[in-house]
């Protein structure tokens, strides 16, 4: 979750995080008042002001972006061929949009983030202080919005109760319009978020979903990229990268609270070489397990390290399975699923 550090490479040049990073991925992390809390004081440890609120606009706008970008598909696969028809996208926030007088035809909305989430997760690192706090939200409604209305959109939170007042809200303009209005927060935030970046790498990131989202029998050899850090779900099927014992029991934690991941009955974890230790490692792994089980998920591990084979095998609660190579384990992942169906 941590922010490249010195000599670490970004995946794109202008942002300040790993946007490939498994949690970074899924934007129920945004309403998880204590991983909020870490979050905002991990960042002013490590980076200075300036850096770490950057950073939080820039998660939070692609975490905005990606979803806007999934809900605008999801309505025009619902409505083939439906032109103007509305579109429900769920924004839990109350707003609304008005005519600017000196700038007609701008788009300006505003509103107010009702759960206040990240304003208290920052009262409970560092206390009240003078100055709004909730970047992570305003990234994410510039996202969304930018997405929503493809147009580039900014946020800027113009009051906070982490500072005292009654509601956290903000107003959205065009960059345009922030620009000429010489706002040193909005000029401040303008120069974090790389607008075209963001929407080119959710492009490209959505184009690679849409080939995953076939069939394997449908995929061409070798589509799925290991390096992508990315979970996969097919029907019954889901494969989840191996990205360290913790974020991967955290990121099967969270999928298990997600409804559209109910079909899944096998789990693939992609180990990609990891070397487990037989301690910290190997409980987590036992862990994960456990949890898959609880969720009524069978575990196939696949491609473990040379080293870390003993310590799968001596492991109190073992997967069902320890495979060499991936796209086979898909494969019979898919016969288990179907042999799980004429069992029940």
């Amino acid at each position: 979750m941590t922010p490249p550090r010195d000599g670490a490479p970004a995946a794109v040049p202008e942002i300040g995080f790993d946007p490939e990073a498994v949690l970074v991925r899924d934007s129920r992390v945004l309403l998880d008042a204590s991983f909020l809390a870490t979050l905002h004081a991990e960042l002013a440890r490590e980076l200075a002001p300036e850096e770490s609120i950057a950073t939080l606009l820039q998660m939070g706008f692609l975490h905005g972006l990606q979803d806007v970008t999934r809900a605008l598909a999801a309505t025009a696969d619902a409505r083939p061929g439906v032109r103007g028809a509305p579109m429900a996208l769920p924004l839990r926030m109350p707003c609304r949009s008005r005519e600017v007088r000196e700038s007609p035809g701008a788009i300006w909305v505003e509103g107010a983030w009702p759960d206040h989430h990240e304003a208290e997760a920052h009262l409970a690192a560092f206390g009240a202080g003078a100055e709004t706090v909730c970047y992570l939200s305003a990234g994410y409604t510039s996202g969304w919005l930018t997405g929503a209305f493809d147009a580039d959109l900014l946020a800027v939170e113009t009051s906070c109760s982490a500072s005292g007042s009654g509601s956290c809200r903000f107003v959205a303009r065009e960059v345009a319009d922030w620009s000429l209005q010489g706002d040193p927060v909005a000029t401040r935030s303008l120069a974090a978020l790389p607008f075209a970046a963001f929407r080119a790498l959710v492009r490209e990131r959505f184009a690679r979903a849409k080939q995953h989202a076939l069939p394997v029998e449908q995929q061409e050899p070798g589509s799925m990229d290991r390096q992508a850090a990315a979970v996969h779900i097919w029907g019954p099927v889901m494969v989840l990268p191996y990205a360290g014992p913790n974020e991967t029991l955290q990121a099967l934690e969270l999928l298990a609270r997600d409804a559209g991941a109910a079909a899944v009955s096998v789990i693939v974890v992609d180990l990609g070489g990891a070397i487990i230790d037989d301690a910290f490692g190997a409980l987590a792994l036992e862990q994960l397990v456990q949890t898959a089980e609880a969720w009524g998920a069978e575990v196939l591990f696949v491609d473990p390290s040379p080293l870390s084979e003993r310590v799968l095998a001596d492991l109190d609660h073992p997967p069902l399975l320890i495979e060499k190579e991936l796209e086979p384990a898909v494969a019979l992942a898919f016969q288990i699923a179907r042999s799980q169906r004429r069992l029940t």
